[in-house]
């Protein structure tokens, strides 16, 4: 088995850097690890063995190009940054924001759904036999003390605790990365890579792909905080949050698919605890610790930030409580209704949408200003619409 101690002494660095270094407390990294936590969050633990098992050795291109559909719709929403300041031309780019924040606060809803089962997944895949629906009482669980704490006015205290569980969060990936590449290290001299045959990426798998959007969102994040920092310093940590999320998922698809067994069929929400045990016996309660409290931040921050955003889009007709209550209510239904993959698929499309909305404002807009770039916002939101018709659930 890997050594234990190199794997926590990696761990224990990055918590180190990433909590008490000069560069950790400066602006831009204050800017960017929101971004870059909501998008190396929840999606970074699924979409490798899903990756493996659909793609095989064709996954790091994947993942890439995973990547530049998502950089490419943050170009999107770093033009819109650029331009918030500019009045709005006519009615339309009103109704085109409008009808985005509404799409937006679909898509917190579907996403608590989403972190939320991974929750009620990660909090037993620890245990060898479990109950039918036992994930599922989880979550519901979950769902009910979220509702508890919105109701009461509780969400203060966990969101002050939120930038401690991104450090953990960050510094446990950090050492996942360290392990998979020592153990890459240490067999390719012997046995060498893995290379899955499989077919190239068709049609099929395209629409597969398209399914997956969810597991790099969250940059978007970066264009709501000008309460707390301006454009420039916005736009420069959106760009580093997806550059460095970029980076640590093709390095770990690449690790991971190349030296790490992965079974074709029947892989789970779970997969990685179950791969990473023939790596190192300490990465799986580490993972489970990091996935859980990923999954209750991110549920917490989407609740609070789709509760804000209901009472502000009804001007106030619904309640903060009314919308916590309607968001727990559509949750635990999609909970009971859907698997995992099902709410991954049905979180992309949700999020398609609302970037195919920001693209065509910002074609509005460059049109308006009489830039060519227009063009390629307008394909970007198409493409977003195509995403939102055909990406489809992994089986």
């Amino acid at each position: 088995m890997f050594p234990t101690f190199f794997i926590l002494l990696a761990f224990a660095i990055a918590l180190w850097q990433l909590s008490f270094s000069r560069w950790s407390k400066s602006t831009l990294w204050s800017a960017t690890i929101t971004p870059l936590a909501s998008i190396i969050g929840s999606g970074f633990l699924i979409v490798g063995p899903v990756l493996g098992a659909h793609f095989g050795m064709w996954s790091p291109l994947v993942m890439a190009l995973l990547c530049a559909v998502a950089y490419g719709f943050g170009h999107v929403l770093r033009y819109s940054i650029a331009h918030s300041a500019a009045p709005a031309a006519d009615q339309s780019e009103h109704i085109l924001e409008h009808v985005s924040s509404w799409a937006l606060g679909i898509a917190y809803i579907i996403s608590v759904a989403y972190y939320l089962n991974l929750f009620g997944e990660f909090a037993l895949s620890l245990f060898e036999t479990v109950p039918v629906n036992s994930s599922k009482w989880v979550t519901t669980g979950v769902f009910v003390v979220i509702l508890v704490l919105g109701w009461g006015k509780g969400f203060s205290a966990l969101e002050r605790a939120e930038r401690i569980t991104v450090s953990v969060k960050l510094a446990i990936i950090a050492a996942l990365l360290v392990a998979l590449s020592i153990f890459a290290g240490s067999h390719i001299s012997t046995e060498g890579p893995i290379l899955s045959k499989s077919e190239p990426p068709s049609l099929d798998s395209l629409f597969l792909i398209f399914g997956l959007l969810v597991t790099v969102q969250g940059f978007e994040t970066s264009r709501y905080l000008g309460a707390s920092y301006d454009a420039e310093t916005r736009i420069r940590s959106m760009r580093w949050a997806q550059w460095i999320s970029a980076s640590i998922y093709i390095i770990y698809v690449t690790l991971l698919v190349m030296f790490v067994p992965i079974p074709r069929e029947g892989v789970n929400e779970t997969e990685i605890i179950t791969l990473m045990q023939g790596v190192a016996v300490i990465l799986p309660p580490l993972l489970v610790i990091g996935a859980l409290s990923a999954q209750f931040s991110a549920a917490v921050a989407d609740t609070a930030g789709g509760g804000g955003l209901f009472v502000e889009l009804t001007a106030r007709r619904v309640s903060q409580r009314q919308s916590y209550a309607i968001l727990v209510g559509i949750g635990i239904a999609l909970t009971w209704s859907s698997d995992v993959f099902a709410i991954i698929a049905y979180a992309s499309r949700a999020f398609a949408v609302y970037y195919a909305l920001q693209a065509a404002l910002a074609a509005h807009l460059a049109w308006r200003r009489k830039e060519q770039r227009w063009i390629v916002y307008a394909g970007l939101a198409l493409l977003g619409i195509v995403i939102a018709l055909f990406g489809t659930a992994i089986e």
